[in-house]
């Protein structure tokens, strides 16, 4: 099984990841560790990435994914996709499990604002939340109030794993 966390930053993506990962002992990836350079010193700055941007770095996730399935693996994948086509472009199996970080954009802004050393620009909250296509039944939902231990137990619960 592959599990994609999406949602905004400061959702705990890779925090919540990291810690599922380790509960069930499968493979960890960080999408933001697969940006360019260009990316990463954009998103510093506190300006948004463009379309032209994103793809190049939306493959080299599908290319992951892709052999993740050919070896069976099962994966963790921490990664925005804040829109629908991107997770429809990186949707290649049905293997695939998408679970939406959800949270209040009080609740997000206060944990970008305690984050340090990442390279997201807090400034950008507000323009990740305009940019997010919930999902429409294609993902399960879980909220991220509460501590990180909390949230993996309710994804767990809802994948029944």
């Amino acid at each position: 099984m592959i599990v994609i966390l999406f949602g905004v930053a400061g959702s705990g993506k890779t925090t919540i990841g990291r810690l599922l990962a380790e509960e069930l002992g499968w493979k960890f990836y960080d999408a933001d560790k697969l940006h360019p350079a260009s990316n990463v010193e954009k998103m510093r700055q506190g300006i948004p990435v463009t379309e032209a941007d994103r793809w190049p770095w939306l493959e080299k996730l599908r290319q992951l994914l892709k052999g993740g399935i050919a070896r069976k693996e099962n994966l963790i994948l921490a990664c925005s996709a804040l829109k629908e086509e991107y997770r429809a472009y990186l949707h290649i199996s049905d293997e695939i499990k998408w679970i939406f970080l959800k949270g209040e954009y009080g609740l997000i802004a206060d944990r970008l604002q305690q984050r340090r050393g990442h390279f997201m620009n807090p400034n950008l909250l507000r323009d990740q939340f305009e940019t997010l296509e919930e999902p429409k039944g294609d993902a399960l939902v879980v909220d991220v109030e509460g501590d990180p231990t909390t949230v993996v137990q309710r994804i767990r619960k809802q994948l029944q794993i």
